[in-house]
């Protein structure tokens, strides 16, 4: 799992939070930065994913290492 992933998933719960906060306190404002956060999560996320399928392509691609001599 790459940063990408990680820090994805760290927004995407943080801002889930925040708008459940927002959403039991009636601050609207929170609840609007804890979406907008959750979505910047999901992007994030979804950015880690390309990144791993297109490093797992890449190495499918590389020809195996001879390690012997």
């Amino acid at each position: 799992m790459n940063r990408d992933r990680v820090n994805g998933t760290i927004d995407e719960v943080i801002g889930s939070a925040k708008q459940k906060a927002g959403k039991l306190t009636g601050n609207t404002t929170l609840q609007v930065k804890g979406m907008v956060q959750q979505v910047k999560g999901k992007l994030e996320n979804a950015l880690g994913k390309v990144e791993d399928a297109v490093d797992g392509a890449n190495r499918e691609d590389d020809p195996p290492q001879n390690t012997r001599s």
